[in-house]
């Protein structure tokens, strides 16, 4: 009879645990979907934070050419070394440009710009505004009359929609010159000729889908960042948390995107 007790206790443990799981599930949706709404009402309406923006559109862009430039021209490189022996064997390095071109224009750039921002910007946003969560200054901007939510939010989730296109066009640029310089130096290719070859291998369509994947991107980058800071607790440690966070749902989040993004062109292709 006593096991039968225990039976029954540890089915209503397990019963009342699922059920507290579920419950915090559902209300992090609901202040997801509040938070990402609340964004889309105030972004529209007066008072505008121009001042703010800019900085932080200088924050995200300017602030991240540096390792962007360094990754790209690397990328670049290395991407044209590993696909020259695998185009050698068919006697055809002379379509390395255009493969080159398709690959970074369609999928690397968009991509690996937006993995370096979640690195690099997403957690800072994270770190910044857990910061100001744990040290009460969003409360104290709330109680002077100030919107906290307009000022730190709106303003970082538009510099990093404005600036990560922007990043992935100098992106694309940058790797292509790093392969333009492999090429060059493995086949003598002269610069006029290798960019005729990649802009004859891309369409306005790859360049259109490009552009719309770098601004969902963007969004996704600032608002997770916004997110997981506005929303921290538990002192120092939260701060950890809520940088941390930010940078692995944000890379989670891109992938997804670009996953879904890539099977709506193709099938626009086909059309």
């Amino acid at each position: 009879m006593d096991y039968s007790n225990r039976d029954k206790t540890k089915t209503r443990r397990r019963k009342y645990f699922i059920t507290k799981r579920l419950d915090r599930l559902f209300l992090e949706l609901y202040q997801i979907y509040a938070f990402v709404s609340r964004f889309f009402r105030e972004v529209f309406f007066p008072p505008y934070e121009g001042r703010e923006i800019i900085k932080q559109c200088y924050e995200v862009g300017v602030k991240s050419l540096p390792l962007i430039t360094i990754t790209a021209f690397i990328i670049g490189i290395v991407f044209t070394n590993q696909s020259r022996p695998s185009l050698s064997e068919f006697g055809a390095t002379s379509w390395l440009p255009a493969l080159i071109s398709v690959a970074i224009v369609r999928a690397m750039g968009p991509l690996v710009t937006a993995i370096i921002a979640s690195g690099k910007v997403g957690s800072s946003i994270g770190a910044e505004l857990g910061s100001m969560r744990v040290t009460e200054q969003i409360d104290a901007m709330e109680v002077s009359a100030t919107n906290p939510y307009k000022f730190l939010v709106v303003s970082r989730v538009l510099a990093t929609t404005l600036m990560i296109p922007a990043l992935t066009m100098y992106t694309t640029f940058v790797a292509l010159l790093g392969g333009y310089v492999n090429v060059h130096q493995n086949e003598l290719t002269t610069l006029t000729t290798f960019f005729t070859q990649v802009f004859d291998a891309i369409t306005f369509l790859d360049i259109i889908a490009s552009s719309v994947k770098s601004v969902l991107f963007g969004f996704t980058i600032g608002m997770v960042g916004c997110y997981k800071g506005y929303h921290s607790s538990k002192g120092t440690e939260g701060v950890g948390k809520a940088a941390n966070s930010s940078v692995v749902t944000a890379m989670f989040l891109i992938f997804i995107e670009e996953l879904l993004t890539m099977q709506i062109i193709n099938a626009i292709r086909v059309m």
